[in-house]
């Protein structure tokens, strides 16, 4: 490391230190780079030379001086049913820096051996799920939708169990705070209210400064609303990329609103509101459509951890912020994603017609926006051969010139600003397993590449109109776990 301007810190140890086990890494064997990501670096306050020099920190062999790895205890609903026993299993926070621009970073290492929490798992973590949550992590930051972040990845040669043998790796993901829900559901249902309020004062006075200053019950209510308004614009950003993250435990939801913890995710495909992207969901709780009525039951668990410290009223007000909060963000999503900057009161009944028609005729999600964002330059075919039956093309579209007959911009202004919000690029599922397959014969090259496209998904890039190729069929609706 050289060129360094960030100051270490590590702030989570000043909670009770019933949130948090000090745990060593286990070292993996002859861990390699794989990937480093340089611009996050510069980013976060330093300069790296030479990638190899970081293969030992994230192999668990070495740790700089001021890291004091913990791993971190919190509880959450899985599936609906309170878990008592979760926590930190295979990750552990390492330290906290602040970078020059005063933002902070957590440096979590994930698979970095067993804890305390890890229940019967080894605490490793396989080439192929760290893979997928790096991708993935970068390819959310570049469509600007809040998301934890890949710093680095490393992969060793030991020998992991899951449905087959594979191979071990470790990821560097690192965020502004890795308290979740569950850090609160822990202390309600085990800590008691002084417990509470100190996670509560904590996560104010580092993420939440501009209110520190308020009267105590002003400051909580108003937290509150913020973390509650805040999982709503995030679900509704999800939504309007198609992104479906797959086990939305309260556990794995953000206090500061990031997308947090990569499993089975997926990018939709072929349009299906109902799609599950974790075959391990077998009713279907994390479905697509499911997701924004899912982070509300988030927001009630939350709320629930802290009755005993906030009164009921004040809990049940900011609860209520949930709905306009997800509603006025999903609405503006999509009036953007058409290209409507004049609001009309029809403008929502368009965007459902819009949904059931991309339902009902599978249509690829991304793709329909993007070819819908060129219709002055590239015309109606691109849209049109989306679908079988072109007729429910041309009315769809028919109806949709006539809405933008009350729109004032001119066409090329409109299309390139809808350019802006509609993607030519995501991570279909089928990608990353490509990448995959590559990494595992050693060669990481394909992921880097992959790596450049998403990190800018709206633009045109020549020569890589591959990576937004419809998927091939053995690429649709593919079966990923959560095992990792």
């Amino acid at each position: 490391m050289s060129s360094n301007s960030f100051r270490v810190e590590h702030r989570y140890l000043e909670l009770p230190d019933s949130f948090y086990t000090r745990v060593q890494p286990t070292p993996l064997k002859d861990a390699k780079m794989a990937c480093f990501n340089h611009k996050l670096a510069q980013e976060m306050g330093f300069h790296v030379t030479n990638e190899a020099d970081w293969a030992k920190i994230g192999g668990g062999a070495e740790l700089l001086e001021g890291m004091d790895p913990v791993a971190m205890k919190y509880t959450g609903h899985q599936f609906g049913t309170y878990n008592p026993e979760l926590g930190d299993g295979r990750g552990l926070l390492l330290w906290e820096t602040v970078g020059p621009d005063n933002r902070r970073w957590d440096w979590h290492l994930k698979g970095a051996g067993t804890t305390p929490y890890s229940r019967f798992g080894d605490g490793r973590a396989v080439l192929r799920s760290t893979i997928r949550e790096y991708l993935c992590s970068e390819a959310m930051h570049g469509l600007g939708i809040p998301t934890t972040r890949a710093l680095f990845m490393v992969s060793a040669r030991d020998p992991i169990r899951r449905e087959s043998i594979e191979t071990a790796a470790a990821l560097m993901r690192v965020a502004q705070s890795h308290i979740r829900f569950g850090h609160f559901e822990f202390a309600a249902h085990h800590e008691g209210p002084d417990a509470i309020k100190t996670l509560l004062e904590h996560v104010i006075s580092l993420h939440f400064p501009h209110l520190i200053q308020l009267p105590d019950e002003e400051r909580h209510a108003r937290w509150f609303e913020e973390v509650v308004e805040r999982t709503a614009r995030l679900i509704a950003d999800w939504q309007a990329v198609g992104f479906c993250h797959g086990v939305m435990n309260s556990d794995n939801m953000s206090i500061i609103g990031d997308t947090f913890d990569y499993g089975p995710f997926a990018f939709l495909d072929d349009f299906d509101a109902g799609y599950i992207s974790n075959h391990t969901d077998q009713g279907g709780r994390y479905a697509y459509n499911r997701q924004p009525q899912v982070g509300f039951a988030n927001c009630q668990y939350l709320a629930n951890a802290l009755l005993p410290v906030m009164d009921e009223d004040t809990i049940r007000k900011g609860l209520q912020r949930y709905e306009a909060a997800y509603n006025g963000r999903f609405l503006q999503n999509m009036r953007d994603k058409l290209g409507l900057a004049q609001e009309d009161e029809g403008d929502l009944s368009l965007v459902m017609d819009t949904f059931s028609m991309l339902n009902e005729h599978h249509a690829d999600y991304t793709t329909f926006f993007r070819a819908l964002s060129n219709l002055y330059d590239h015309g109606h075919a691109p849209l049109r051969d989306l679908f079988v039956d072109r007729q429910v093309a041309d009315e769809w579209l028919a109806h949709y010139a006539e809405r933008l007959e009350k729109e004032t911009r001119a066409r090329d202004e409109r299309e390139y600003e809808m350019r802006r919000v509609n993607p030519k690029y995501i991570l279909r599922n089928y990608l990353a397993q490509k990448v995959i397959l590559e990494a595992q014969n050693g060669d990481f090259e394909p992921m880097k590449e992959l790596l450049k496209v998403l990190e800018r998904p709206f633009d045109e890039q020549p020569g890589y109109e591959k990576y937004a190729a419809l998927p091939p069929d053995w690429g649709k609706h593919m079966n990923i776990s959560c095992s990792s």
